[in-house]
């Protein structure tokens, strides 16, 4: 498998400074601050700042507090001058105070203290490890304006070649599609996709983990719940190599027709034992469920699971993915969990879980799906370093099927009201009041 290119720009080791006179007379000290981490193309990142109380301190924490990921055609378009722009695009951190107690400094009365840029240029296209910025910029206006110091940024700006490993399901999950590897114009066949939805077979080694499946003979319950949902995901010799299946039904949850938070439907993500043929380990859950508001969003919970220990339930990933359009599902320690400092246990096919170092962290898989009633065709990305054999592709093939299929599975429930009419029964069809 040959993976794309791409890279990651990091920015990190952020910390706030003023000159001491501004300190001694406490203008700093009652007031959060805030970035705006700008960069054309790209989503405005908005995160705190921390104060360096003293002037002759430095952070030294390693800490990352935003991350862009970057492929060809991103670069292409920053290097590209637009009609309304510089001739270089910057990658620009806009730095805002704001009263204590407002929402990471940001709020109605916030206001601007300076800003910090950085011109993109060819050398983020070499694809080589590079330290674009470290230390401290004078970004205050004071200092422009009367040359006397002002407030001080202190940041860190990296470059790191990030290759990725992208492959697509060619049809919709439930169709039991072929996964493609996609490099340029090839689109080269790497899994097959097998779902199913009936009832298991007796000699079928997933019926070990519980009573997943479906009662053909109950219709009315399935109705009510969706259960027996199953997909197995094979390589190219047709060898079963990871796979995914309802543990908790997906069920209506009391006094209303979704899945709610209170009672999430899961799936068991699982890999074949090297051990004992035809035996499954578990390597991960997710859990799904429906959260109602203007828009309407499911929510999907990932939980990597330590082997062979009871409740050992690692927490990599929950993120809202709009249920009418659709979105991304991704494990980013950068963005999910930064703050607990967590190292992400690598998926081995030899079932080793060793623990990676935080500093390497970063991306390490998104999925993008479609919305209730689209055709999707999941597109997955994968962080080559996660990667060391085919076996650990396809557990990330069965957790975006899972994914995918989640969407489907917290559809809203149709009610079946029964009245009595004397010797007759009619039987009413209700949808949620949302009319989906």
């Amino acid at each position: 498998m040959d993976p794309q290119a791409f890279i990651r720009l990091s920015i990190g080791s952020l910390g706030l400074r003023f000159p001491m006179a501004t300190v001694n007379n406490g203008k700093s000290g009652t007031s959060s601050y805030s970035c705006e981490i700008r960069l054309r193309g790209f989503p405005v990142q908005t995160v705190p700042v921390p104060l360096v109380s003293s002037p002759e301190a430095a952070p030294d924490s390693p800490t990352i507090a935003s991350s862009f990921y970057l492929e060809k055609a991103d670069l292409k378009a920053l290097l590209t001058p637009g009609c309304f722009y510089a001739p270089r695009a910057c990658l620009e951190l806009i730095v805002f105070t704001g009263r204590k107690g407002s929402h990471c400094g940001v709020g109605a009365k916030r206001q601007q203290i300076g800003t910090f840029k950085l011109e993109v240029s060819s050398e983020w296209g070499e694809g080589k490890p590079a330290i674009l910025y470290s230390g401290w910029k004078g970004i205050g206006k004071s200092k422009q304006e009367t040359g006397k110091p002002g407030a001080e940024l202190h940041l860190r700006v990296k470059l790191d070649p990030d290759p990725r490993y992208v492959f697509q399901f060619e049809e919709e999950t439930k169709l039991s599609p072929q996964i493609v590897q996609l490099q340029g114009n090839i689109r080269q066949p790497i899994f097959s996709c097998k779902f199913t939805r009936d009832r298991q077979s007796q000699v079928d080694p997933l019926s070990a983990y519980g009573s997943s499946s479906l009662d053909g003979s109950n219709q009315e319950a399935d109705r009510r719940e969706r259960k027996g949902w199953k997909v197995k995901i094979h390589d190219l010799s047709g060898s079963a190599v990871a796979a995914a299946f309802i543990t908790t039904p997906f069920v209506p949850s009391t006094g209303c027709d979704w899945v709610a938070r209170s009672n999430p439907g899961a799936w068991l993500i699982v890999r074949p034992d090297a051990c004992r043929p035809d035996s499954w380990l578990p390597w991960g859950k997710l859990e799904a469920w429906r959260e109602r508001g203007i828009r309407d969003s499911i929510c999907c919970r990932f939980h990597l699971l330590s082997e062979g220990q009871e409740g050992g339930e690692l927490l990599m990933s929950e993120i809202l993915i709009n249920a009418e359009k659709g979105g991304e599902f991704y494990i980013d320690t950068d963005r999910q969990v930064r703050a607990a400092a967590t190292p992400l246990p690598s998926p081995q096919s030899s079932g080793d879980f060793a623990a990676l170092s935080p500093a390497i962290g970063g991306f390490v898989m998104s999925c993008r799906v479609q919305g209730e009633g689209k055709s999707s065709k999941p597109l997955v990305q994968l962080a080559m370093r996660h990667v060391t054999c085919v076996e650990d592709a396809a557990i990330f093939m069965a957790l975006a099927a899972a994914v995918d299929l989640s969407i489907e599975a917290c559809r809203p429930f149709r009610r079946r009201i029964r009245r009595s009419n004397r010797n007759s029964w009619i039987v009413v069809n209700l949808q949620d009041y949302s009319g989906k």
